[in-house]
């Protein structure tokens, strides 16, 4: 099986002499995505053997995802895993993804720093917590999964399966496109432990949204819209959305 490693990066200065060498120790193929870095990160990443996708302005996260599905599609990977360049996750764990990969039970492999399994984790900011508390539990509930960590970025998606959803979002709502189009889809999901490290914990998520109740309410309106939008084609155990007039 072939494997991608994709890395979304904005401004990652600080870490990418450190993090992109240790990635290097454990996958062939990495990509990285500069979503529109103003800082020396474009000229530290061409020191490093690892393709490149360059946004000429910041166009989100979840653009960068959306762009290493398809890079890994168009050249024909198995697997692309994503992860962040912030020292939050830790290369040495890819491995594990790929023995879960050879599995062969899963379309989805999701990292879960709230696994029972996990390492001993670090205190995370009290409003990131609750918001994925909040979130992971709307989407067990609402979409029939039994996951304990919705926004973990650290995942392998099979390719052939993935390629087969269009996806649209660009911000860090993203994972609530990915969860409902999955589910829609028939996607196996399966999680496996990782660990919980917040190097940076007042970092910014941008504008309304470093309010966490802005930040909660926004992804709650992203949930409530995609199951909105996919009702048809979701389980029967899926409920419907809770908010009226959310998907204008």
């Amino acid at each position: 099986m072939r494997t991608l490693v994709a890395i979304p990066v904005y401004n990652e200065q600080k870490y990418i002499d450190r993090v992109i060498p240790r990635v290097l120790e454990h996958a062939s193929d990495v990509l990285v995505i500069d979503d529109g870095s103003t800082d020396k990160t474009p000229c530290m990443l061409a020191q490093h053997p690892v393709e490149v996708i360059r946004h000429s302005v910041n166009r989100g996260y979840g653009r960068s995802l959306r762009d290493a599905f398809l890079w890994a599609s168009t050249l024909k990977y198995d697997w692309v895993v994503t992860m962040d360049c912030d020292e939050q996750h830790e290369p040495a764990l890819i491995p594990r993804f790929l023995e879960a990969q050879a599995d062969g039970d899963a379309d989805i492999i999701s990292g879960s720093r709230y696994h029972p399994l996990s390492p001993a984790p670090d205190a995370p900011p009290a409003d990131r917590r609750a918001i994925n508390t909040r979130i992971t539990a709307e989407i067990n509930e609402r979409l029939g999964l039994s996951i304990t960590d919705a926004f973990c970025g650290f995942k392998s998606h099979r390719v052939s399966a993935i390629e087969k959803i269009e996806f649209n979002e660009n911000g860090y709502a993203f994972p609530m496109q990915l969860w409902v189009r999955s589910v829609a889809a028939r996607l196996r999901v399966r999680e496996i432990p990782v660990s919980l490290i917040y190097n940076d914990p007042k970092r910014s998520f941008g504008g309304h949204l470093d309010d966490p109740t802005s930040r909660l309410d926004h992804y709650r309106k992203q949930l409530h819209c995609e199951i909105e939008r996919f009702r048809d084609a979701l389980p029967a155990t899926a409920s419907a959305a809770l908010l009226s007039g959310c998907c204008g």
